[in-house]
């Protein structure tokens, strides 16, 4: 399951999982990190929000987590460009095949 929301600053979110858990979370930033090599630069952990800044294609993005939204990735630059939207949506279905 994967598709795309516009986020209220006009870019692009993909949402990767919206019913799950934190486990699941961690589950895809290992994935990140095991196989496109992607390092996270910037960990904020909540109480019910995680967000993991990295590089990936030299795109700044945010994998991030809520409780009750599940987990995205979305862009960390306000301003939508046509080559962030198309690496969000290229992680999001890599994704897709190595987390179901």
């Amino acid at each position: 399951m994967c598709y795309e929301l516009k986020t209220m600053n006009g870019g692009t979110e993909a949402v990767i999982d919206d019913n799950c858990g934190v486990i699941k979370f961690y589950a895809i930033a290992k994935t990140l990190a095991d196989d496109l090599q992607v390092t996270f630069l910037n960990q904020v952990d909540e109480s019910q929000d995680l967000d993991w800044d990295f590089v990936y294609k030299q795109q700044f993005l945010t994998l991030h987590f809520n409780t009750f939204n599940g987990v995205s990735i979305v862009p960390h630059q306000l301003k939508k460009k046509n080559k962030e939207i198309k690496v969000i949506r290229e992680l999001a279905h890599f994704l897709e095949k190595r987390i179901y």
